[in-house]
C-alpha cells in the first residue's frame, strides 16, 4: 500500500487571510528601513563574521563599563542604535527562518501527497483506456509527457522529485 496523506491539516481560508494580512502587515512596517544592495555592494560590504562580531561585541562591553575608554571620533549614540538594529534584525531573521523551514517541511507532505495522488490518477486513466472508456486517451496522452521512457522497457520512470 503507498504512503498516503501525510499531512492532512489543511488551512482554512480564515488562516489563510490571517497569514496573509499579518505578513503584509510585517512587510509594511519593515519596508521603510529596507535597502537594496548591488552585488558588488554585497561583496563589498559582506557581512560581519562571527570573529567580527566578538569585536562588536568586546567594544559594546566597553563603551557599557568603561565609557571614558571609548574614542570620541564615534557617535556612540548611531553605535548603540545599530547594535539594537542588527540584534532586532537577527532575532527577526532567525525567527523567520525557522517559520520558512517548517513551512517547507509542510509543502513537501503536501505536494507529496498530490504527487501520489497524480500517479494513482495517471495509473486509473491508463487502466480506463485499455477498457476503451471514452475519453482517457487525450488525458493519458497529456499526462505521458511527464514520464521518461528508459531502453527499450516500457517501463514509466516518475519526474525526478524537485524540493523547494
Amino acid at each position: 500500500m503507498a504512503i498516503e496523506n501525510l499531512n492532512s491539516l489543511h488551512y482554512t481560508s480564515q488562516e489563510k487571510t490571517i497569514v496573509a494580512n499579518a505578513l503584509a502587515t510585517i512587510e509594511g512596517s519593515l519596508a521603510a528601513k529596507f535597502k537594496n544592495l548591488t552585488p558588488e555592494e554585497r561583496t563589498k560590504y559582506g557581512s560581519v563574521n562571527e570573529q567580527n562580531k566578538l569585536v562588536i561585541n568586546k567594544v559594546k562591553d566597553f563603551r557599557t563599563n568603561q565609557p571614558a575608554l571609548s574614542s570620541p571620533d564615534i557617535d556612540w549614540v548611531e553605535f548603540q542604535n545599530d547594535v539594537d538594529s542588527r540584534e532586532f534584525v537577527q532575532s527577526i531573521i532567525a525567527r523567520l527562518e525557522s517559520l520558512a523551514s517548517s513551512l517547507k517541511n509542510n509543502k513537501i507532505l503536501h505536494d507529496f501527497d498530490c504527487y501520489q495522488a497524480a500517479l494513482t490518477d495517471y495509473d486509473f486513466s491508463k487502466y480506463k483506456v485499455g477498457t476503451k472508456a471514452a475519453g482517457f486517451q487525450v488525458k493519458v496522452n497529456e499526462l505521458a509527457q511527464f514520464f521518461k521512457k528508459s531502453g527499450t522497457a516500457k517501463t514509466e520512470n516518475p519526474p525526478e522529485k524537485e524540493i523547494q
